[in-house]
């Protein structure tokens, strides 16, 4: 065998040594770079930034709302009257600039109430509406006997309402996140606020999380 052909086989061979090592490699690093994925559970406390996050809304509506039935209207309305307050939810606004869920805050707030027992919830805004025009199906459609009845709706006695603020402050190498959430409940006959509670949060990021 001439020494030519030696070198051209050693050199076909190196090249799909390299090609082989190529495409093993690439594989390797594809491998090392999927993701995954894992079921939580749903209290697990999961920090991925110092955002506004589940865990926020979840427990500040679980503190205000404790805090809440504390005051002195709970116990006076329980004395005055039979059964639950009934409180419908006006505006809770964001006027922080991140966008956040405020249709979540609110459903951990009544599912907080609702737990417990000791507030009745009415609905306001687009879900009154359709159970009205829900009503005016009935009436139309359904047999007689099984017809929801026009006005019985229960009105609300308290209005809750509030708003999410937040201030963010960085150096460049930190950051520190802070957020305040207020809330209030009036009376709906007196126009007198009852209640008045604030709740504050605050995170410090360092850089890689922002």
């Amino acid at each position: 065998m001439h020494t030519t052909q030696i070198v051209q086989k050693h050199t076909t061979w190196v090249t799909r040594s390299l090609k082989s090592l190529f495409i093993l490699s690439i594989a390797v690093l594809l491998t090392a770079c999927s993701g995954s994925v894992k079921r939580l559970d749903i209290n697990d406390d999961v920090m991925l930034s110092d955002r506004w996050n589940d865990t926020d809304s979840r427990l500040v509506a679980e503190e205000m709302m404790g805090d809440m039935l504390t005051f002195p209207w709970f116990r006076d309305y329980n004395f005055s009257n039979k059964g639950n307050p009934t409180v419908i939810v006006q505006t809770i606004r964001n006027k922080t600039s991140e966008h956040i869920p405020v249709d979540t805050f609110i459903n951990d707030i009544k599912r907080s109430l609702l737990r417990a027992g000791k507030v009745d919830f009415v609905v306001s805004g687009a879900e009154r509406d359709d159970v009205r025009s829900e009503r005016e199906e009935q009436a139309l459609n359904a047999a007689p006997d099984t017809v929801a009845q026009f006005g019985l709706e229960q009105g609300a006695g308290f209005a809750l309402s509030g708003s999410i603020n937040s201030i963010v402050d960085s150096n460049g190498d930190q950051r520190v996140s802070f957020y305040q959430v207020d809330l209030k409940l009036i009376d709906m006959t007196t126009n007198r606020e009852v209640w008045n509670g604030q709740k504050k949060i605050k995170k410090l990021a360092d850089k890689g999380f922002f």
